[in-house]
This record gives C-alpha cells, structure tokens and sequence, in this order.
C-alpha cells in the first residue's frame, strides 16, 4: 500500500455503510417477527374491533356502522347475560379445585418416593391431550346409562350432562381433570425452590408438618400461586373446547358460555358484528381481571 493511498480518506458512502452494517442486527433481525405478528395478531384484533361496531354478517363487504347497537343488543340478550353467569361460576369452579387439586398433588410427589418420577408423569400426561378428545372421553364416562361410565362405577343413575342442575359441574370437573397436572408443576418448581435449611430450622423450634406449610412453605409458594391462579382464570373465563364437544351449551343454556355464544352467533346465524362486540367485551373483561388479580397477587409476594 502506497503512502498516497494509506493516508486517503473512506468514501462517506463506504463509512455510512459500516454504520448501518453495524447497528443494523438491532431491529432487522425483529423486522420479520413483528410484521409476521402484525399480520396474524394485530390486524386481526383492530378488524375485530371495528367489525364490533358494524352490522357485518360475514360475507362479502356490505357492512354498515351502528354504533353501540351490538353493546345493546348483548345487554337485552337473556342467553348472553346467562352465558356471563355461567362463565363466573366455571371459572371460579375451575380455579379453585384445579389449584387445590394440583397443589395437593404437588405435595404428594415431591416427597422423596422412588415412583415418584412415574407418578409425574400419569398426572401430567392428561394435560398434552386434546381438549377436544378429553371431552368426548368424559362424554363416555358422563354417560347416562347406570350400568356404565362413572354411573356404573357408582351405581348411581345420573344424567351428568343432561341434567341442567349439574351439567356445569360436571364440565368443571372434567376441566379439572385434564389441567390439575400442569398446576402441579408449576407448584412443584416452586416447592424445589423453598430452601431446605428453612424447614430444618422450623423442626429444630418444634414445628410441625401443618405449621411448616403454613408459615414457611405457603408463603415461599406465592410465585407459583400467582402464576398459576392467572392461568386457571384466564383459561376458566375463555373456555370453549369441552363445553363445545360435551354438550354445546346444553341443555337448553345450561352450560353456555361467552365463548360458545360468540361461536354461534358467527357461525350459526351469521351476525359476525354482533359476535365480535361479544368478543371484545369478552377480551375486556379477561384483561380486566388480569390486572386486578396480578397487581393483587404481585403486592402479596413484595408483602411476603
């Protein structure tokens, strides 16, 4: 290299593209993710929004706006409001048996048992399975006839998903079934994660099992609890899968749910507007309760 050329200036050209090369992995790397999430989660929600305020039925592009008509029409809708009364009863069913249930058998399992690896798995392995396949298994184990299912298993004569009065139960239970296992994970990480010296400590000032939960192990759990009462809710207030293919909605409106409404309101009748306001109201209310159970439930971790 010639002393003329070693001592000569890049081309501006030349420096502004080392810069650009050099900051460029910052945002062109997300540039692909976020117009892919754009496309398939942000456009899809702003439509929805608009749509609730049109009477759209789903085909072609005739629409016309009317305002806060569909908010109306849901509030004078006997089979929404009850959908609304049948979703808080769930999700309340829901959240608290499925955490109790998975916080029991948390507990169960972290005991030092040599099946207990084997007995993870059996209680986790319901979880992978199709909401929709677990629906039509309990349908069979539901089944009405006291010489089979559940019935047999009992000897009772009960018509589990027939019956008005216990067909809601009766989804809460299967529900339960199949989601209990992941809450027990969740609570299981969280017992792995109390340190052992605090319960020797305990038992060295004379405390027993029940007073070592309550006021070493409980309070170290509260991650977990929150972690898993945001899912149990959200999934409670949203649910559609089992109800659809156990009973869709029935008897009669006993067992409907803001999600099954919306469905059919879209789907059956073809009032596309009308199942979006239900929709947003639905996202709303599940943001809604979010927020109040996180900000909650986050205060009593700071607080423990």
């Amino acid at each position: 290299m010639t002393p003329v050329t070693a001592g000569r200036a890049r081309p501006a050209h030349v420096r502004r593209r080392r810069r650009f090369s050099a900051a460029a992995p910052s945002w062109l790397f997300a540039a692909p993710a976020l117009a892919v999430y754009a496309l398939i989660v942000l456009y899809p929600a702003v439509a929805g929004v608009v749509y609730a305020f049109t009477d759209w039925s789903g085909i072609g592009r005739d629409m016309s706006f009317v305002g806060l008509e569909n908010f109306r029409t849901l509030l004078a809708d006997e089979q929404a409001m009850g959908s609304i009364g049948n979703t808080l009863l769930l999700t309340v069913a829901i959240v608290v048996v499925q955490n109790g249930v998975g916080l029991l058998l948390a507990l169960g399992v972290h005991v030092k048992l040599k099946s207990r690896a084997l007995l993870r798995v059996i209680f986790f392995a319901p979880v992978v399975v199709s909401p929709v396949m677990v629906a039509f298994l309990w349908k069979y184990i539901y089944n009405p006839d006291p010489s089979a299912g559940l019935n047999g298993l009992l000897g009772l004569h009960v018509d589990w998903l027939g019956d008005p009065s216990i067909a809601l139960w009766s989804i809460a239970g299967m529900v339960v079934w199949q989601n209990a296992g992941y809450s027990m994970v969740i609570f299981l990480a969280g017992l792995e994660g109390v340190p052992r010296e605090l319960h020797e400590a305990a038992m060295i000032d004379g405390a027993g099992t029940g007073q070592r939960f309550r006021y070493v192990t409980w309070p170290l759990l509260a991650p977990a609890l929150t972690i898993n009462l945001m899912l149990s809710t959200i999934g409670g207030l949203k649910l559609f899968d089992q109800v659809f293919a156990a009973t869709n909605g029935g008897p009669g409106y006993a067992t409907e749910t803001l999600s099954t409404v919306l469905y059919k309101q879209a789907f059956v009748f073809g009032k596309f507007g009308y199942s979006t306001a239900v929709a947003l109201v639905l996202a709303l209310f599940v943001a809604a309760v979010s927020l109040i159970q996180v900000s909650y439930l986050r205060s009593r971790e700071v607080a423990v």
